[in-house]
């Protein structure tokens, strides 16, 4: 009897997530067909990947860098441009691999599942800003979300132990564990005069630059809380965050007679990864395994809510609902592309975020349309902002 490989398309696959996920494939080469790839404006990178794994289908940026990937591979590619390209990409292959940066992995996240496809998820901001119009075609019979990010998918693994009823009656609350980043324990003084070089260097995880200023901040944290009450249907009011330093609990979950369930594994994306290609299969390779013949130490607190206000910001949005968390997402990442590009001191990140979600009046979000029009409206207001 003939095997199918399951075919893969890889959208972001030059970035953190991507490149992890290729090394992922080499080791399961035979249980994967990665038939599609897109990675922006890197085409020599993108080229280097289609060679290795034989991709003839090809996203990037711009119109003006089709040629240039052309010229660089050996062989016929179907190259696709821009957001349009994108959904035609992720209505390609059996799983999705949406590793997109920031909102731009919208088209992504709506195409992969309005096609029935499993998407494996690890930009999370699309979620968050279009989760009424996410949760629509998620009905679309054959799709499933399965989340990379390591607190998510440690959470879909606890959530094994619940009835798979809507709204899960019998768990008490899911608890995000946090690292608390690189300025965990600073004072409100001392992170004034928090650089650039002290925000990228997380602790534990080694992510793009986006990523590792949100975890600075707790924003990312705060973007988690509603990204688990979307994907998993349950009330922000029931999803706690808590810091533990050493990233060894990636997540629990807390059931209503009190029993918690914990995934620990040793902070390796690659083991998310895997996980959520390999559904229901796990493979055998080991990335996450502890050893527990040696002494270990795992400590919990409670986050520092008046030094990273960005969380009360995150559970504000949550309670507004509508289109308040594509504000904060959309304000969000314009505050950070200015920290990265020096126009704004760490410490006015999240008060810049804060200013633009004061300006938000309550919208039901209740189409495409309506969310473009809300993260165009929080972006052109916080460059207002910005420029003041």
């Amino acid at each position: 009897m003939s095997f199918t490989r399951p075919s893969v398309a890889l959208l972001g696959a030059t970035g953190s997530i991507g490149t992890q996920t290729l090394e992922v494939l080499r080791l399961e080469g035979d249980s994967f067909d990665l038939v599609a790839i897109a990675g922006g404006q890197h085409v020599s990178e993108l080229a280097a990947i289609a060679r290795e794994f034989h991709v003839l289908r090809i996203g990037v940026a711009h119109e003006c860098d089709r040629e240039a990937l052309t010229d660089l591979v050996d062989v016929d590619v179907d190259v696709v441009v821009g957001p349009a390209g994108l959904t035609q990409l992720a209505q390609s292959a059996d799983i999705v691999v949406n590793a997109v940066v920031g909102f731009a992995g919208l088209p992504v996240t709506m195409a992969a599942l309005a096609a029935g496809k499993r998407l494996a998820l690890a930009n999370k901001e699309s979620l968050i800003a279009a989760a009424p119009l996410v949760a629509n075609v998620r009905s679309t019979p054959g799709a499933t979300i399965v989340p990379i990010d390591s607190e998510h998918c440690a959470i879909h693994q606890c959530l094994a132990s619940s009835a798979q009823r809507a709204g899960y009656p019998d768990v008490k609350r899911l608890l995000l564990t946090a690292s608390g980043g690189p300025f965990r324990g600073w004072s409100k003084d001392r992170l004034a005069t928090a650089t650039k070089h002290d925000a990228l260097q997380h602790p534990t995880w080694k992510m793009g630059p986006k990523i590792t200023i949100d975890s600075s901040t707790l924003m990312n944290k705060g973007l988690e809380v509603l990204e688990a009450s979307a994907l998993f249907g349950v009330g922000a009011d029931r999803v706690d965050v808590v810091v533990h330093p050493q990233s060894i609990v990636h997540s629990m979950v807390e059931y209503v007679d009190g029993s918690i369930i914990a995934q620990l594994s040793r902070p390796d994306m690659r083991l998310p990864i895997a996980y959520c290609l390999g559904l229901p299969e796990r493979f055998d390779h080991g990335w996450g395994q502890l050893d527990f013949s040696q002494s270990m130490e795992l400590s919990f607190e409670a986050p520092d809510e008046e030094a990273f206000p960005a969380l009360a910001l995150a559970y504000a949005a949550a309670r507004r609902g509508g289109a308040a968390p594509a504000w904060l997402s959309a304000a969000n990442e314009v505050a950070v592309e200015a920290f990265l590009a020096d126009q704004l001191a760490w410490l006015e990140i999240v008060p810049t975020v804060a200013a633009v979600m004061d300006q938000y009046v309550d919208d039901p979000l209740s189409s495409l349309e309506d969310l473009m029009e809300n993260d165009a409206t929080a972006r052109r207001l916080a460059h207002g902002i910005l420029q003041k």
